[in-house]
């Protein structure tokens, strides 16, 4: 077997400002809904791998958190950690964008990407977009503001453009053995999947403000053959978010809760016995131990 034949594996950090994708796109490259998805900013705030692996290669991609521009609080900065700590060991960085959207927000992000490794553009959303001269004109300006080693557009949420990209990743990922097993699709546990179910119905089901206000602890989690008992708490940080989130007789805390268990019970592959409680943490997003206590960076 030739080196050019030879298995290929490796990490691939995708990194770019909130919103333009990401999680979507690492959803469908490893054919797999492992990392939640909201069109409200801050929806990912953990680092997440997906894994995909076939005859020649193994993938391992890196979901970030969106570059925060405002550094507001500590939970901000520790999502910008997650970015920058992502790029330092991976083989090939994805920066994706939206379809002719590019400004300081995501030159912030370009500025961050390391001159060693090769750097893919990937132009997200381009079935938003009708007319394709425009997408030729934003895809040369934008190639004027970094060395990319190449430029894929794709359309993440409708699948296309997506073999050519994992195409062009193969190429660029080093000879390599196995670094998980050739069936694992992630390195995080259920129980983290359990607070990231939950944390995503609750950005679906509530306001604008209420989200970012929120985090979940799993306060238990057992195995009871196929049943899984799981006691939940959200994490607000006013009085009147409580009141928000349980809604009139409990009912939206019920709604949340019920969706959440169904996605559960379909990730699980088993019964879910769900509790979910909501307690007032004021001040919780800035408090750097706290932070650190609920599994941030």
């Amino acid at each position: 077997m030739t080196e050019q034949d030879g298995f290929r594996s490796g990490y691939i950090a995708i990194v770019g400002r909130p919103n333009v994708g990401k999680s979507t796109l690492l959803n469908h490259l490893i054919g797999q809904k492992i990392s939640i998805t909201s069109r409200k900013a801050q929806t990912t705030r953990h680092r997440v791998h997906g894994i995909f692996t076939d005859e020649h290669a193994q993938f391992v991609f890196i979901d970030t958190p969106g570059f925060q521009t405002s550094h507001t609080n500590a939970l901000n900065r520790s999502m910008n950690r997650v970015v920058a700590n992502s790029l330092r060991d991976v083989q090939i960085v994805v920066f994706v964008l939206e379809a002719l959207r590019f400004d300081d927000r995501d030159r912030e992000v370009l500025r961050l990407l390391p001159d060693i490794q090769p750097a893919v553009l990937v132009i997200n959303k381009i079935d938003s977009v009708a007319d394709k001269n425009q997408l030729f004109a934003f895809t040369e300006r934008v190639a004027q503001e970094f060395e990319f080693a190449e430029i894929i557009p794709v359309s993440a949420k409708r699948g296309s453009g997506l073999e050519e990209l994992r195409e062009v990743l193969r190429r660029y990922l080093p000879m390599g053995e196995l670094i998980y097993g050739k069936d694992e699709i992630t390195d995080r546990s259920e129980r983290f999947f359990a607070a990231e179910i939950l944390r995503e119905k609750i950005f679906r089901y509530t306001g604008d403000e209420l989200p970012y206000s929120t985090s979940v602890v799993i306060e238990q989690f057992k195995e009871e053959g196929k049943l899984r008992r799981i006691h939940a708490a959200i994490l607000v940080d006013r009085e009147s978010h409580k009141a928000m989130l349980i809604g009139s007789k409990g009912e939206k805390l019920k709604e949340i809760a019920t969706q959440a268990r169904m996605d559960m019970e379909k990730l699980f592959s088993g019964k879910v016995y769900l509790e979910v409680f909501v307690k007032l943490r004021s001040g919780w997003a800035d408090d750097e131990r706290m932070l650190h206590s609920l599994g941030y960076e």
